[in-house]
């Protein structure tokens, strides 16, 4: 994986950063942003760190989690060069109404948008954390325990843990650097996927309760009575998408969340060569070729109804 001399370049000329990535966050998001806030910082930089949304408890077990700051005052960072990382617009970061001098884009979604000077975009990178890897070698610096930790739960999260099709022999290789680095599979596994509240178990037995499949595409539906009812809210979602895909027969995956009245995000995952990034892009939304997301202003059965007419239409 080349790293863009224009993007070193920038890095090592510049003396201050503001490190951004996507609200509701994801390791992969979440773990890319804090190790290359370490290495960046390696080398003499200040960087602020930030997402919109708070870092979700269930994820709080990455090093260097307690960095991120929720809030940004245009005073203290307007003309700061930017950098985002696992999106590519200032809207999906959360960002409005602020300017800044230089900005970069590191990611790995197949939509591209126009926003960065700088743009490094990897469609075929399993996970920006494994292009934050070779970034931080390139800079000549050595992977600690604490890089490890966050870029190993960075592509393991994006890989369904080395399960998905995005899983080459390359990752496995880095996997297993990271881990002589001091990353333990095990703990991190753990935190991942066996660190559930009940509330959260409850509220995913609720969102079972709602499937419904048409044909061979399966969705399941969470409102904002049902965070009522077991005490949770949008971050105690993550990963609901993908279990209607455990069905041999599904080829489509959808997950509806309410947002407001008649206001719902749409999270998709796919199988195989079926590209929901084409069908999230007719809703002005966006992401990978197996997971993709956007937002609609329907009511639940109207939002059905358009999603399974987009997909029938798509010549997969």
């Amino acid at each position: 994986m080349k790293v863009p001399n224009k993007l070193l370049s920038f890095l090592r000329k510049e003396k201050e950063f503001l490190i951004a990535t996507h609200v509701n966050p994801e390791p992969d998001a979440l773990g890319s942003a804090i190790a290359f806030s370490i290495a960046l910082e390696k080398l003499g930089k200040k960087v602020i760190l930030y997402d919109k949304d708070p870092v979700p408890e269930f994820y709080r077990f990455l090093p260097g989690h307690e960095q991120f700051i929720s809030s940004l005052r245009a005073s203290d960072i307007n003309y700061l060069p930017i950098i985002l990382l696992d999106c590519n617009t200032l809207e999906r970061a959360g960002i409005e109404d602020i300017s800044f001098r230089r900005s970069a884009v590191i990611d790995h979604h197949e939509t591209e948008k126009d926003f960065g000077d700088i743009k490094w975009i990897e469609s075929t990178a399993p996970a920006t954390g494994l292009m934050i890897f070779y970034l931080i070698k390139k800079l000549g610096l050595k992977i600690t325990k604490e890089m490890a930790i966050n870029l190993y739960s960075a592509i393991a999260i994006d890989t369904g843990t080395f399960r998905y099709n995005n899983t080459t022999a390359e990752v496995l290789r880095v996997g297993a650097e990271l881990i002589e680095a001091g990353a333990n599979p095990s703990y991190i596994s753990s935190n991942l996927y066996e660190a559930w509240s009940k509330g959260r178990f409850l509220l995913f037995i609720m969102a079972l309760n709602t499937l419904e499949i048409k044909e061979d595409i399966a969705m399941i539906v969470v409102t904002k009575k049902m965070y009522q009812k077991t005490g949770t809210g949008a971050d105690d979602t993550e990963n609901f998408p993908g279990f209607p895909r455990m069905m041999k027969d599904i080829k489509v995956s959808a997950f509806f969340r309410e947002l407001g009245d008649n206001y719902w995000k749409v999270s998709l995952r796919s199988r195989g060569d079926i590209n929901v990034a084409h069908v999230a892009t007719l809703f002005n939304g966006g992401g990978h070729k197996n997971a993709s997301g956007y937002k609609i202003k329907a009511s639940l059965k109207s939002a059905k109804k358009a999603l399974i007419k987009a997909i029938k239409n798509q010549k997969f």
